[in-house]
């Protein structure tokens, strides 16, 4: 996949919205604070290509980045957004509307290395598993962990999450780049 051809294309406000031309799509999903937008970044080598927020939230929409005729899909986070009940819930109907689309080639959950995943992120895992794709989760902020302590981190991840050995589980840290050539051959091979 040749990063260097990558632009942002559209917003996806409801279903209807939805790319569907047939070509791939990697859907990025996290906690609204967990850095899906710096992971796209770093992964695409570029410093403000996904829009990086001060505060929670931002992306509110399914944002298709079309990168070398594979789309990025960046949904909305969830969590920690300081927004409203029914606009939370409008993010919840679309993302149930994007994972029963049948349109996800592969799914890539971000969680946050330093801590146990969230109940919310157990759920997105079940819905990618719903979904029946394949999985990468990438443990971002693995910089912020000390070296010491890094294996647990990750351990601790995949056993809150209960990963099998068909997932796919990453150390990344989108600040420093480490895994960003494994998560970025694991996301050709889907392709």
């Amino acid at each position: 996949m040749n990063v260097h051809k990558a632009e942002f294309v559209k917003s996806a406000a409801s279903a209807a919205d939805f790319v569907r031309d047939g070509r791939p799509q990697l859907a990025f999903a996290g906690r609204s604070n967990v850095g899906k937008s710096s992971v796209i970044n770093r992964l695409l080598n570029r410093k403000n290509f996904a829009r990086v927020g001060a505060t929670p939230g931002k992306t509110v929409h399914v944002n298709y980045f079309l990168v070398d005729g594979v789309w990025l899909a960046d949904l909305p986070g969830y969590g920690y957004a300081k927004v409203s009940q029914s606009e939370k819930e409008r993010w919840g109907r679309l993302m149930e509307s994007y994972f029963r689309s049948g349109l996800i080639t592969a799914g890539v959950l971000i969680v946050d290395a330093r801590h146990a995943p969230s109940r919310d992120d157990v759920t997105m895992l079940q819905w990618f598993r719903s979904s029946d794709c394949p999985l990468v989760v990438v443990a971002n902020k693995l910089d912020k962990v000390k070296k010491s302590q890094r294996e647990e981190s990750v351990g601790l991840v995949r056993d809150t999450l209960e990963l099998t050995g068909k997932d796919t589980l990453i150390p990344f840290s989108a600040e420093d780049g480490t895994g960003r050539d494994a998560l970025l051959a694991c996301l050709e091979a889907f392709v």
